[in-house]
């Protein structure tokens, strides 16, 4: 199964690690390939995350919880696609 990332991920996983590292730059390169790790995992445990009551077809599209930090993806047949990343304090998402 293919992992792809929205243009809108990306830039989540940018912004994330660049605040982290104006407080602490060595936590925020860990962070950060550990966030990648964890999400590597998503092709081999699609059903990892917990559904989303609120989206149209919830067992499609799931949060998975990795600390603080929340990975928001879609499943599909050939592919798992991150939509979003943020900080579990962030709202609006």
């Amino acid at each position: 199964m293919k992992l792809v990332y929205t243009d809108e991920a990306i830039a989540d996983l940018h912004r994330l690690r660049e605040f982290i590292a104006t407080h602490n730059p060595t936590a925020a390169s860990r962070i950060a390939t550990e966030l990648v790790g964890k999400i590597a995992l998503l092709p081999d445990f699609p059903k990892m995350g917990a559904p989303v009551e609120m989206a149209p077809v919830p067992d499609s599209v799931r949060d998975m919880v990795f600390g603080q930090y929340v990975i928001r993806y879609s499943v599909h047949a050939s592919a798992i696609i991150v939509l979003r990343v943020w900080h579990e304090l962030e709202s609006g998402r």
